[in-house]
């Protein structure tokens, strides 16, 4: 069948939506004072809508738009377990959220690192090691979302020759990838939270309506629920049940992912300073449940729905022992994440008409652009803080300025876009180097490494019995083992010593998520060293009790 024609319509809605972030960046900065908290926390006022928006729109990234309909659509059924991590999620926001948000009111903190040294008392090695921890989570993530940049425009403008600028050539996935990070680049530069999170409103919602549209044109393209579902049912066994038709999904890996996704994108560093810039605890509450309510129900019933469909309407075969996308969704095992896009453009002309379709598929492409802008733009800007407070302001120039710290801030965001794009430039020439082969699994390793900060925030939260050097020695032994399980490991340590721990890494990633893997050798070093350490004072910990205890009431709006 032939792909759909998508003519100039994409291009119009792109530039007005382009010209919308922008200008929000700009009355942004013209409403920022250049302070150091108020380019990263928005001074401290942002209410229930905007905190609500904002933690969902960093939280459902182009993961969820693309890699994880992806999954559900190479292994079926069993992924839909992974929706329990959404309540869970909310559960966090609630109870880590206010607790995090008393502390960083009551002693003035930016970053994650803030709150955990300065409970475990300074420690400059400490704070090196949360910072690489955010480092290690925001990478990968705006990796992702930049590839989905390239996906998209491969499929809003396939006929697309390529462009050429600055005496070079680039074909359609480039200049997406390209043209999402500058964007995205920009309006964070200018505008800092106060941008992000006034954006990510907008991207939140077109993001929540472009979910149901799909799941909606998906039921009715296989003639409503009642056909839907019994379609469904008639899916292979093995797309029925776990461990899922890869064999890859044992119970006790997909409810450690469901544990530890959730988790792990609470505490990854953008959703922590949203906690902080929230305007009360209230807020943070509120926010919470309107998280916990909605977002399960637009995920099950919106793209979860596509991922379904898809894996009835195009079947993926199996090649000489591979599993593939249907012709119609990609050509290589790299291409699941392109699922939705591709029913979108195949079923939602069929159901509206050329014109109106047209119109609608491309509003929905916005849409999943929205989700990596929205995730991408929060990690830059969350990078920025945690670099420009936990190491320059700390170890490189501690007498800096605002002004200064915040030009140092928006040099990283730079640095880091393009150090992410020129990563993902080197995954698209070379398909088979596997750290950037899937969305997902940039994703799981991301998520894997933020993991890492959970010990240390439940100790510094609830449990208060851990010492400084459990907690260096812990985060070492969580960051070590998490990279003997992604694929990074031969590239930095080489192939041989890899594929003599391929063995025992396999086996255990086969019935664990690794995120929880490295969470649990982080736990059991943190324990045992804090055990036979100097814990914090008496002092320290009663002041942090008693912190956590007191609310100091709503923030004004600024």
């Amino acid at each position: 069948m032939a792909a759909l024609q998508m003519g100039n319509t994409p291009v119009v809605i792109l530039v007005l939506y382009m010209i919308m972030l922008l200008t929000f960046g700009i009355v942004a900065y013209l409403k920022s004072n250049n302070s150091e908290e108020d380019y990263y926390l928005a001074g401290r006022g942002q209410g229930v809508l905007v905190t609500a928006l904002t933690i969902m729109a960093t939280f459902f990234s182009s993961a969820a738009m693309l890699g994880i309909p992806g999954l559900i659509y190479k292994d079926g059924m069993p992924f839909l377990f992974f929706a329990l991590n959404l309540p869970l999620a909310g559960a966090a926001i609630y109870i880590l959220g206010s607790r995090i948000w008393r502390l960083g009111r009551a002693r003035g903190y930016v970053t994650p690192a803030d709150l955990i040294t300065d409970y475990y008392g300074g420690s400059a090695l400490l704070r090196t090691l949360v910072a690489l921890v955010g480092f290690l989570y925001v990478i990968p993530y705006i990796v992702m979302q930049i590839k989905a940049g390239g996906y998209l425009a491969q499929r809003m403008f396939p006929d697309t020759e390529n462009i050429s600028a600055f005496g070079m050539e680039f074909g359609i996935f480039e200049a997406g990838t390209i043209a999402l990070s500058i964007l995205t680049m920009i309006y964070v530069l200018i505008g800092g939270m106060r941008s992000v999170a006034w954006t990510d409103v907008v991207q939140g919602l077109l993001l929540l309506t472009g979910m149901m549209v799909a799941g909606l044109a998906t039921v009715i393209a296989m003639g409503g629920p009642n056909s839907f579902f019994q379609q469904l049912s008639q899916l292979p066994v093995e797309a029925q049940a776990l461990p899922g038709a890869t064999g890859g999904w044992s119970p006790w890996k997909l409810m450690t992912i469901c544990m530890f996704a959730s988790l792990s994108t609470m505490v990854q560093p953008g959703q922590w300073m949203r906690y902080y810039a929230a305007r009360s605890t209230k807020t943070l509450k509120q926010s919470a449940l309107i998280f916990a309510l909605f977002l399960p129900f637009c995920f099950l019933f919106g793209v979860m729905l596509v991922g379904l469909g898809a894996r009835v309407i195009y079947p993926p075969s199996a090649e000489s022992g591979t599993l593939l996308p249907h012709p119609m969704i990609g050509s290589s095992a790299a291409e699941f994440d392109q699922v939705v896009v591709a029913m979108l453009q195949e079923h939602i002309p069929l159901l509206l008409g050329p014109g109106i379709g047209v119109v609608v598929v491309s509003l929905i492409l916005v849409a999943i652009m929205a989700a990596s802008m929205s995730t991408a733009d929060s990690n830059l800007h969350a990078l920025s803080a945690v670099l420009t407070r936990d190491v320059y302001d700390k170890f490189i120039r501690p007498k800096a300025g605002d002004r200064e710290k915040t030009w140092f801030g928006r040099a990283v965001i730079v640095v880091a876009t393009l150090l992410s794009l020129w990563l993902v430039s080197i995954g698209d020439k070379n398909p088979d180097f596997k750290p950037l082969a899937l969305i997902a699994q940039l994703m799981f390793v991301a998520m894997a490494f933020s993991c890492q900060l959970l010990p240390l925030a439940i100790d510094c939260l609830f449990i208060q019995r851990g010492s400084q050097k459990g907690a260096i020695w812990g985060i070492i032994s969580g960051i070590l083992v998490v990279f003997l399980f992604t694929p990074f490991t031969g590239v930095i340590l080489g192939n041989g010593i890899a594929d003599s721990l391929s063995g025992l890494t396999g086996t255990l990633s086969q019935l664990f998520d690794i995120g929880f893997i490295g969470v649990s050798i982080n736990a059991i070093v943190f324990v045992i060293v804090s055990r036979y350490t100097q814990s914090p004072s008496e002092d320290q910990v009663r002041t942090f009790r008693r912190d956590l205890r007191t609310d100091p009431g709503p923030k004004k709006v600024s």
